[in-house]
Formats: structure tokens, sequence, C-alpha cells
């Protein structure tokens, strides 16, 4: 089982960049996939997820509106579309994935996901 999370780069503010999540071993569709972000200094954070079967999503209130998930099951690849890019946005960037059917309270807690991807780097300046 093996996640690969790519696409990260440098993006000006009100820019975008789109994160793609691959997945060897495992089908994506089967797992709940999340995104989290580690900004210099701060705590890993939850970002996004897309949650196995029904592909119910959820964001973190700072990216809401901005960024989008989604799950292309052909490919076995997930998304991260972000817009609209913010100075605050400069993190690491990492995708993940569970076999718990998550639920919004669920989301955010790191122990609920099972194997993680390298991240990559999102730095959003001018």
């Amino acid at each position: 089982v093996q996640l690969q999370a790519s696409g990260g780069g440098l993006a000006q503010p009100g820019g975008s960049l789109r994160l793609s999540c691959a997945a060897s071993g495992f089908s994506l569709d089967a797992s709940s996939i999340g995104w989290f972000r580690q900004a210099p200094g701060k705590e890993r954070e939850g970002v996004s997820c897309i949650r196995s079967g029904d592909g119910m999503t959820w964001y973190s209130e700072s990216v809401k509106g901005r960024f989008t998930i989604s799950r292309d099951n052909a490919k076995n690849m997930v998304y991260l579309q972000m817009n609209n890019l913010k100075p605050e946005d400069t993190a690491v960037y990492y995708c993940c994935s569970s076999q718990l059917r998550l639920i919004a309270s669920e989301v955010r807690r790191e122990s609920n996901y099972d194997h993680w991807g390298q991240g990559t780097l999102v730095t959003v300046s001018s």
C-alpha cells in the first residue's frame, strides 16, 4: 500500500494549484482519503476529506469555499483543487487513507488514518 502526493509548487496569492494523490496496492474509492497540511512551526492540521462509498466531503473552515476535493475512481486518484490561495496556505500537504467510513467528527484525527504519503510543498508568495 502506497500513497504519493504531488502537484505542489509556488503560487501567487489568488492563484491556484491542484494536488494529486495516487494510490497503489488498494482502491481509493474503498477508503476515506484525507488531506492534511503542516505549516512551518505549526502542528499538522486536517484540511479536507472525502469519504469512502458515498463520497461525502468535509473541509476545514480555513479552506471552505476555496478548496475542492474529488476522486477519480478509474485512475485511482484523489485531487485537491486549491483556488484563491493565500500566503497562510503555505505548508507541506499530505494525503492519507483510512479504512473507516469517517464522519465529520473523525476526519481531523490523524490516528484514524492508516497510510500516509510523502508531503508535497505548497508555497504561496508574491
